[in-house]
């Protein structure tokens, strides 16, 4: 399973540039932004593939994966927001963010 997280987490890495990294730079040309995040984006492919493939036969089920990319993803994000695009970070995404986690426990037990 940690391998599975550490290939999902590196996925939404890319994912993330690719999605929301042309943001920094919105006076780039869209055809170009969009040529460059569906590069980013094969790499992003090239690492969850093989992740949700490791999770799944390792015991996870489809629902478990998916929620466990969603937290992933959203940690991420924030990361980039507050890092990258300097983005304040507020209580009210924390809150949210934690309800996701009660979320994830609740997908988790047994």
């Amino acid at each position: 399973m940690f391998r599975t997280i550490l290939l999902l987490t590196a996925s939404n890495i890319f994912m993330t540039f690719a999605w929301y990294g042309n943001l920094k730079n919105i006076n780039m040309p869209i055809w170009k932004a969009i040529l460059i995040s569906w590069g980013i984006a094969f790499f992003e492919y090239c690492l969850m593939v093989p992740a949700n493939r490791m999770g799944y036969i390792s015991g996870l089920n489809g629902f478990q994966l998916k929620i466990t990319q969603e937290v992933i993803t959203l940690v991420v994000f924030a990361l980039f927001a507050v890092f990258y695009l300097k983005e304040p970070f507020q209580w009210k995404y924390l809150l949210s963010f934690s309800l996701l986690l009660a979320a994830v426990y609740v997908m988790f037990k047994k």
